[in-house]
């Protein structure tokens, strides 16, 4: 290797003084490198006076008020990482009790750095919800009493205002014990018999939160949603399975998609009749995740047949390839080619054209799906250019009939609507439509090449800046 390159066995053989003068240097005018250099010689001294000037910059970094453009935002970042570094890597192994202060205190900045930051890529909040992941292991090594460990928790995330605790329960579960946790308890549920003090808002912004609201109080209902889902938290950390599902109204279990999740938590302790009460309570309306967790249900329970009945008859109603390929693995050889054809036959007749193309080109059947699109082509619908451009293209080099009427079905829809940002792509398909002409030796009921397109000649005229594109 050159020894020109800039690796770390190259630069230390420039040797100590040098490098201080290129630092030196290479600081000067970049107050980034210089409080960057500063933290190193701090932490050379010790972590307690690491911690000394960590805790200065998060307290510079807190009364900052000026907003950060985009320009800024990258160097931001790097500083907020650096001190979350700063206090996991360097500070924790020596002081975990600081580290976890100041790693509280990091994570308590976010509101006030949120406030004045565009954070729509996310990489502000990235550096955070990595910081706060560093509980897990620093808050166990601390010295922290689990009863003022859980009033300080239950602080943070009842004020959490852009959800910068959230998760906090278990990320520091070990560190609360049974103790901190049955404490955190107790303050959750006196806050949920606590009386609910209505916030004194501007009329209009009270007026916007009882939009969003379900009809009911807007503070009443915001603080129900924050004890069930702490108590849940609990509940899961602490494997309480009937003290996470308590905190379901009746209203709610009847929720598809919540009593498939409370279904699966209950079959994972091995309570699958509990599980089936809990789904049959239940209104699936075509819920996929309720239909999943009830078939799977079944089979915990060793009703095969139930179970396959159900599957097909999911595949019915929503032709889903995955259900049907289920449905067939149990079924014997022989039967299941029989199975097959009349789970076809079923998808040539389905309501949704659509999804019954769907199908076929996710059971990679083209002849079917050519099929389909001959008999039915005027049940399609043009603009849904996604699947028909894919149909089309699958289908172009074995059955190019069936490509060519659904690249007339877009350009119908383009030229009916006056889509003009389409028109480029339109011609193209009248393109596609050309080069498959050759191909096609019989149109049979449909019209040719050339009539199609004299066709739309005569119809749409004039669409003048369409057909100069085309020409």
């Amino acid at each position: 290797m050159s020894k020109k390159t800039l690796n770390e066995a190259n630069l230390a053989a420039l040797g100590a003084e040098r490098l201080a003068a290129l630092l030196i240097e290479v600081s000067t005018g970049s107050a980034e490198t210089k409080r960057r250099l500063r933290l190193e010689l701090s932490h050379n001294l010790g972590a307690e006076e690491l911690a000394h000037d960590v805790r200065k910059r998060l307290a510079s970094i807190r009364r900052s008020a000026s907003y950060v453009g985009w320009r800024k935002r990258k160097a931001l970042v790097k500083d907020l990482t650096t001190q979350a570094d700063m206090i996991t890597n360097k500070i924790a192994p020596e002081a975990p009790e600081q580290a976890f202060d100041l790693l509280w205190q990091f994570i308590e900045l976010a509101p006030s750095v949120y406030d004045r930051v565009d954070d729509s890529r996310g990489e502000v909040g990235d550096v955070f919800r990595a910081a706060i992941a560093r509980f897990a292991d620093i808050a166990p090594r601390a010295s922290i009493s689990p009863v003022d460990l859980a009033e300080r928790v239950w602080d943070a995330v009842r004020d959490s205002k852009y959800g910068e605790f959230d998760g906090s329960v278990t990320l520091l579960a070990t560190a609360l014990g049974h103790r901190g946790l049955e404490q955190l308890k107790e303050l959750v549920n006196s806050y949920a018999q606590s009386v609910t003090e209505t916030p004194q808002d501007h009329e209009a912004l009270q007026f916007l939160r009882d939009l969003r609201s379900s009809g009911g109080d807007f503070a009443a209902e915001q603080k129900a949603r924050l004890v069930k889902a702490i108590l849940q938290e609990i509940a899961t950390v602490q494997n309480d399975t009937d003290g996470f599902i308590a905190q379901y109204s009746e209203a709610e279990m009847k929720r598809p998609a919540i009593a498939a999740q409370v279904a699966e938590l209950l079959m994972s302790h091995a309570r699958a009749e509990e599980a089936l009460d809990v789904l049959t309570r239940a209104q699936p309306k075509g819920d996929a995740r309720w239909h999943s967790v009830y078939i799977k249900c079944l089979f915990a329970l060793d009703r095969v047949s139930e179970a396959q009945d159900h599957r097909w008859a999911c595949f019915c109603e929503t032709l889903d390839s995955q259900i049907l390929r289920d449905y067939l693995k149990l079924i014997p050889d022989f039967e299941d080619i029989e199975a097959e054809d009349q789970a076809k036959a079923h998808a040539m007749t389905f309501d949704d054209v659509t999804a019954s193309m769907r199908f076929f080109l996710s059971w990679s059947d083209l002849r079917s799906t050519a099929q389909l699109i001959e008999n039915r082509i005027h049940e399609l619908d043009g603009n849904q250019s996604e699947v028909l451009i894919q149909a089309a293209e699958a289908l172009r080099s074995r059955y190019p009939l069936a490509a060519v009427l659904l690249w007339r079905a877009m350009i119908d829809s383009i030229l009916w609507e006056g889509q003009s940002t389409r028109y480029a792509q339109a011609a193209d398909f009248i393109m596609d439509c050309a080069a498959e002409d050759a191909e096609i030796y019989d149109y049979g009921r449909f019209a040719s090449h050339d009539a199609h397109l004299e066709g739309l000649r005569n119809q749409f005229k004039h669409k003048a800046s369409f057909w100069t594109k085309f020409t």
